[in-house]
């Protein structure tokens, strides 16, 4: 069963909405949800084939998958969805967890897309896209993670955690994510100069990190909303284990990896994946920790043809009904 969201808390400083960025607004459960929709008439013209609904990574937005959309659009219908506290989406100063955005996604699934889709996100959206197709099988008949996030049972310590220790990061992160603190800090990693030193640093294709990109990653951190929003993110709290996630979850997973990534081991991670779930699929490019972006051509190949040939041609899927309109 899905949660009901909690309720929105409403920005005090009233703002212009900003644009829809070729996509729609949608409300749901108070708040404001920007989304990108593409590739229509496959509906009709292939109904045998999933849409594709793309969630994006911290800090990002749906403007991260527009060379994915224009690449896939043809093959498939596309969706991109902004997480609420990102993008073009409300940014509450408060209420943020992984349950939250499942919900947001598992909701979308069913008001606007109104049938089941392959689900695939990047880092932290990868998670997400983990978390809904785990627990909301009705609406997902396939998950794609691109350097997902999200801790393993095993890669946590037995030790009981040292108390000094444990009440000197629990002071830093009330200090620095208090108002004042936490507003300062946000001016600075919001900085343009900011923002394209650190994407250089996880792109293996420097070419990729365009004025354009910068400018995506900056617009949504200029809304009044956002540095409430920022310091409230960092308070989230921890979603499930992933490995719980897999052993719940019944569709196929494909994992793409960026191997560059400066943030994670992606070999140590794969095998983690396999070690727990049987029916995925892995492949390791030559990419940073935003795969789709650095090298989309080549994720797009793979995406499409894991969809075709794992969840089209997966007849167990078809004979279960996946494909009828949700409810």
């Amino acid at each position: 069963m899905v949660a009901t969201a909690p309720e929105p808390v409403t920005s005090a400083v009233p703002y212009a909405v900003p644009p829809a960025h070729n996509g729609a607004y949608w409300t749901w459960a108070g708040y404001r949800i920007h989304y990108v929709h593409a590739g229509e008439a496959l509906r009709s013209d292939h109904p045998e084939r999933p849409p594709l609904l793309f969630i994006h990574g911290f800090g990002a937005s749906t403007d991260h998958w527009r060379k994915n959309i224009s690449g896939l659009q043809d093959q498939f219908e596309v969706y991109a969805l902004d997480l609420i506290g990102f993008g073009r989406s409300s940014k509450p100063s408060s209420g943020y967890s992984p349950q939250l955005w499942r919900d947001q996604i598992s909701s979308f699934i069913k008001d606007i897309v109104g049938k089941p889709v392959v689900v695939a996100g990047n880092s932290i959206g990868g998670y997400s896209s983990l978390y809904t197709g785990a627990t909301c099988p009705a609406e997902v008949v396939g998950v794609c993670m691109l350097n997902g996030v999200g801790a393993f049972s095993e890669q946590q310590s037995d030790q009981a955690p040292n108390p000094f220790r444990a009440a000197i990061g629990q002071m830093v992160k009330t200090v620095v994510l208090s108002p004042l603190p936490s507003w300062v800090v946000f001016q600075f990693v919001r900085k343009k100069s900011y923002i394209r030193r650190t994407l250089e640093q996880v792109y293996v294709n420097k070419e990729e990190v365009t004025e354009q990109l910068v400018e995506d990653v900056y617009r949504p951190a200029t809304d009044p909303e956002a540095p409430a929003a920022f310091a409230a993110l960092f308070k989230a709290e921890r979603g499930e284990y992933v490995d719980v996630l897999l052993s719940q979850m019944r569709c196929p997973l494909l994992l793409i990896w960026g191997d560059a990534d400066p943030w994670m081991n992606t070999y140590s991670r794969g095998e983690l994946f396999q070690k727990h779930y049987a029916n995925l699929e892995e492949h390791h490019i030559n990419a940073g920790h935003c795969p789709h972006d650095d090298a989309p051509a080549e994720v797009n190949a793979l995406l499409s043809e894991w969809v075709m040939t794992k969840v089209v041609g997966d007849s167990a899927n078809q004979v279960a009904g996946n494909w009828v309109p949700l409810g």
